[in-house]
C-alpha cells in the first residue's frame, strides 16, 4: 500500500489546493471555474476524509503502542489494550474502504444499457440458446428491480431468436451487466436432437451504455432514413401506413431497422437510441489501442469473438472463463440467479485496478 498512500498524500495536497482556490474571491466571481473546481473537490472529498481517518487512527495506534512498551503502570496499559482492540480493526476496515475508493470509476457505470444477443455457431439451437439468455437476463432484471423492455427481435420457425434487442434501464445497470459482453457457449443435447448427443453451441452478448444527445451528437446530415410498411403480423393500422424505420449512419455504415413499435415516431425515437450507442461503440472500437490500458482488464477485453462463458447442461455448470469460475449451479443462473458470478466478475476487476495503481502504472487524479 506504500505506493497508494504516497498518491494519497498528494491527493490531499491537491484537495486542499482546490478549497483554498474555492475561497478566492476571483475564482468565486468566475462561475464556470468555481463550478468546475467545486465539483472536482467534491469527488475528493469522501476519499481524502477516509484518509484522514486512517493517518488519525494509525498514529493513535502508534501513540497506544508506545505506552505498552515504555510505561509501567497497570492501569494505563489495560487502557491501551483496550484502545488498540478497538482501533486496530477500525484501521483494517478503514484501509478496506480506501481501497474500494480508489478505484476508477467507470463514467457509463450508472447508465441505462441497450444489450443485443444474437444466436452465433449453431443454427437453431443458436437461436433456442440466444432465447434462453435472454430469459435468463429479464429474470435478473426482475431481481434488480429494472425495467426490461424488448425493442426489436427477429424470430426463427423454432422458437429461438436469430437477434434480440432490448432495452434496460434502473439503478446501476451497465455497472453489473458490463462484463457479459462476449460470446456465451452452450453443451447440451439439443430438443432437435434425437440421438442424445451433446452439441456445442453459441451465442453473443453486446452490450452498449444508451447515451443520449448530451453524450453523443450524431449530425443529422450523417444519418439517412427510410420509411416502410411494416411487414408481420400488426392488423390493418400496420398494413396501411409506413411506420417502419431504418436508419442508416453513412459514415460507419451502421444500420438501425425498427418496426416493433406502434407509430413511425416511436420506431424513429427507438431507432435513434439504438443508432447512438452503436455509433459510439463503434468508434471506441475503432480506438482500441488507444483506450487498451483502461478497458483491458482480469474480466476480459469485452471482444465480443471472446468466449467468456460455458454453460454445461448435462453437469449443470456454468464456467467463466476469465476468472476462472465454475458454479454447479446452471439450473439457478439460468433463473436469473447472476449475483455470485456478477459480484466475482466486479471484484475481480476492481482488484486489477487496484493493483495497476500499485504499481503505479494508473494515476488516482
Amino acid at each position: 500500500m506504500d505506493k497508494i498512500f504516497d498518491q494519497l498524500e498528494g491527493l490531499v495536497e491537491h484537495y486542499e489546493e482546490l478549497q483554498e482556490l474555492m475561497s478566492d474571491p476571483e475564482v468565486i466571481s468566475d462561475t464556470p471555474r468555481y463550478l468546475k473546481i467545486s465539483k472536482e473537490a467534491a469527488e475528493m472529498q469522501e476519499i481524502v476524509t477516509a484518509f484522514k481517518k486512517y493517518q488519525q487512527l494509525k498514529s493513535d495506534i502508534a501513540e497506544s503502542k508506545e505506552v505498552l512498551t515504555e510505561n509501567n503502570d497497570p492501569e494505563l496499559i489495560e487502557l491501551a489494550k483496550d484502545d488498540l482492540a478497538a482501533m486496530e480493526p477500525q484501521l483494517a476496515e478503514v484501509e478496506n474502504q480506501i481501497k474500494l475508493l480508489m478505484v476508477p470509476k467507470d463514467p457509463n457505470d450508472d447508465k441505462n444499457i441497450i444489450m443485443e444477443i444474437r444466436g452465433a455457431a449453431g443454427g437453431d439451437e443458436a437461436s433456442l440458446f440466444a432465447g434462453d439468455l435472454l430469459n435468463m437476463y429479464e429474470r435478473y432484471a426482475e431481481r434488480q428491480n429494472w425495467n426490461f423492455e424488448i425493442i426489436d427481435e427477429t424470430k426463427t420457425e423454432v422458437g429461438g431468436f436469430k437477434e434480440v434487442a432490448v432495452m434496460i434501464s434502473g439503478k446501476n445497470v451497465y455497472s453489473k451487466l458490463k462484463f457479459e459482453n462476449g460470446a456465451h457457449r452452450v453443451q447440451r443435447v439439443p430438443q432437435t436432437e434425437s440421438a442424445g448427443r451433446v452439441h456445442t453451441s453459441t451465442a453473443t452478448v453486446a452490450v452498449m451504455p444508451e447515451y443520449d444527445e448530451v453524450d453523443l451528437e450524431i449530425d443529422p446530415k450523417d444519418i439517412r432514413v427510410d420509411v416502410y410498411r411494416s411487414s408481420g403480423a400488426g392488423g390493418q393500422h400496420i398494413n396501411k401506413t409506413s411506420s417502419a424505420v431504418r436508419m442508416t449512419h453513412l459514415p460507419t455504415g451502421i444500420v438501425v431497422a425498427m418496426q416493433d413499435q406502434r407509430s413511425q415516431q416511436q420506431n424513429r425515437e427507438k431507432a435513434m437510441q439504438i443508432l447512438r450507442s452503436r455509433v459510439y461503440d463503434y468508434y471506441e472500437s475503432q480506438n482500441q489501442d488507444e483506450y487498451a490500458a483502461e478497458r483491458k482488464s482480469a474480466v476480459g477485453t469485452g471482444d465480443r469473438s471472446e468466449r467468456i462463458r460455458t454453460y454445461n447442461y448435462p453437469q449443470n455448470r456454468v464456467t467463466d472463463h476469465r476468472i476462472g469460475l465454475s458454479l454447479n449451479k446452471l439450473d439457478k443462473i439460468m433463473n436469473g440467479q447472476l449475483d455470485e458470478i456478477i459480484d466475482a466478475l466486479i471484484l475481480s476487476d476492481q482488484t486489477q485496478k487496484l493493483e495497476q495503481i500499485q504499481n503505479g502504472e494508473t494515476k488516482l487524479y
